[in-house]
């Protein structure tokens, strides 16, 4: 079998999140469950899905910021289920929230660098993918752009060089024009032995397009799992799944 990345499994189990506050009282429920899934090294899986069906749930779940109940995650075989934040990713797990996260107090070369760790991303990696980021890179974090934001979220994370890349909604805000070079960098990191990469992006064709393989959650245990080339050939199964049609995009 191929070394594997991160896998999680929780055959019949459960995770739930912390999820407000009621009365001044903190209340709990449930967001997935019956979830398993395995990524080969160096792999892209797509986890697709209506709004509210736990997608961010499973990806902040994976890099420890919410509870898991019960179930089993795994890095390269090694259980991080009950790891704190800072250890899964001294593991080699990096996050790309939806949210961005910038430090608005330093500037874009300061949040590249910030958490940096050796390996084949550096500034100047960064800067060849994304040119906006080192025209302004003495600018403060809040400065740029939201979309040269999201480029700097994506690029403080490769800084990091982890494993695994955990995209949450990684296309969110990008120009149409940036949005090839930035999967193109991805993918040419997995081919030359980069991180996996599970995207979690409404950007349902593309992201089909760029990761070989998918999940579908739904309000139940995972509604499909396969080749993303199944639904991008079923326009059916697109439709009932997630409401969209697989026809090409414009070219």
């Amino acid at each position: 079998m191929p070394k594997c990345a991160p896998s999680i499994s929780a055959g019949g189990d459960t995770l739930d999140a912390a999820s407000g506050e009621g009365d001044g009282r903190l209340w709990r429920h449930k967001v997935i469950e019956d979830i398993s899934f395995e990524l080969p090294e160096h792999g892209s899986l797509a986890v697709l899905g209506r709004n509210g069906v736990g997608k961010t749930t499973l990806l902040a779940t994976i890099m420890g910021h919410t509870t898991l109940q019960s179930g089993s995650i795994q890095l390269a075989g090694t259980e991080i289920g009950s790891q704190p934040i800072e250890r899964r990713s001294l593991a080699g797990i990096g996050y790309v929230p939806q949210e961005r996260e910038i430090f608005p107090s330093l500037t874009v070369a300061e949040n590249l660098t910030v958490a940096s760790r050796p390996g084949s991303w550096d500034l100047a990696r960064i800067y060849d993918l994304f040119p906006n980021l080192a025209e302004r890179r003495r600018n403060m974090g809040n400065q740029p752009f939201r979309c040269e934001q999201q480029m700097l979220s994506i690029g403080r994370t490769l800084m990091c060089n982890p494993t695994i890349l955990l995209l949450d909604e990684p296309l969110e805000g990008l120009a149409p024009v940036l949005v090839g070079p930035t999967l193109a960098g991805h993918r040419a990191d997995q081919t030359g032995g980069g991180p996996g990469d599970p995207a979690v992006d409404q950007h349902v064709r593309i992201v089909l397009e760029f990761s070989p393989d998918v999940i579908v959650l739904e309000r139940r245990p995972i509604a499909f799992a396969g080749p993303s080339t199944t639904l991008l050939g079923d326009d059916a199964l697109m439709a009932s799944l997630l409401g969209v049609k697989s026809e090409p995009r414009p070219g």
